[in-house]
């Protein structure tokens, strides 16, 4: 079943309508791969870039994961039944820690403004919101995010915890 846009009230549901990229209400594999390719295109790396190789090959054991019945789409309520703190620590930080890799352009573990602006929108969200996440991680205002603040946010968001991030996200 579709989730209707008027359901968007839960940090879960907000992410898996990111997920979500034609806005069907149905996140298919398409849907969850063209988040990799537009961060791919962004970051302006090839095919044969080993970090974009390492991100398809996590993409792909996250998407295998949550879509256990191998039927090509995750519907709102698999993915809601999926999603908790062992799922993100053992799955989900990896493809998503891969995608931030592809923006860290220097590979030095954190990334600038410019950088994670051009993740969070290639993810699917809009540049104001992610200005604003950036600001709400650079805590000590060097300019900088570091991969392990950005995953501890995400996941805090996903398992109901405090993320000023995810709040700015959404």
């Amino acid at each position: 079943m579709p989730l209707p846009r008027t359901a968007l009230t839960t940090p879960k549901a907000r992410v898996y309508a990111m997920l979500d990229t034609d806005g069907d209400g149905i996140a298919s594999k398409h849907d969850y791969f063209v988040r990799i390719e537009r961060t791919r295109v962004a970051t302006g790396r090839g095919y044969d870039d080993p970090l974009v190789v390492a991100a398809l090959a996590r993409g792909e054991r996250a998407w295998a994961a949550m879509d256990a019945d191998g039927d090509g789409v995750m519907t709102y309520e698999e993915y809601a039944g999926w999603v908790d703190a062992d799922k993100f620590d053992n799955i989900c930080q990896y493809a998503l820690g891969a995608l931030f890799d592809l923006a860290d352009a220097d590979g030095d573990g954190a990334v600038d403004r410019t950088q994670f602006t051009l993740l969070r929108e290639a993810l699917g969200n809009r540049v104001e919101n992610a200005g604003a996440a950036f600001d709400a991680l650079d805590r000590d205002g060097d300019g900088r995010v570091g991969r392990e603040e950005y995953l501890a946010s995400i996941r805090a968001y996903i398992t109901g915890e405090k993320s000023p991030m995810g709040e700015a996200l959404y």
